[in-house]
């Protein structure tokens, strides 16, 4: 199956735990194509972002297995990459001035 940059990356996970990595350790984590590898999640990232990339890590998350009535059925697999960037490099998913507005927001609502 042949892939485009533009279909590898699926978009961002959104977490405590994600915003903490982007912040401080500048990792990146996003969901991914299930038939992406690590060669073309850094090749994608390299074209679509213009960052230099140190290291990449996949990650598969099987679907849970729930039971509905009678059957048992099983949620979807999904695919996520954690991205390193270089140093020197940055990439901010999580848009700092947002956070700050609603810390404003929430303190007049406080008064």
């Amino acid at each position: 199956m042949d892939l485009s940059i533009y279909n590898v990356i699926v978009g961002p996970v959104i977490t405590d735990k994600a915003y903490k990595l982007n912040r401080d350790l500048k990792k990146l984590v996003l969901w991914v194509h299930p038939a992406a590898n690590k060669p073309l999640v850094k090749e994608a990232f390299k074209k679509l972002f213009n960052v230099e990339v140190d290291n990449v890590r996949i990650l598969v998350r099987d679907g849970k297995v729930r039971r509905v009535g009678r059957r048992i059925v099983k949620g979807i697999t999904k695919k996520k990459a954690i991205v390193t960037l270089a140093e020197g490099y940055s990439l901010d998913l999580f848009d700092q001035g947002g956070a700050e507005m609603v810390a404003s927001d929430v303190e007049k609502t406080a008064k």
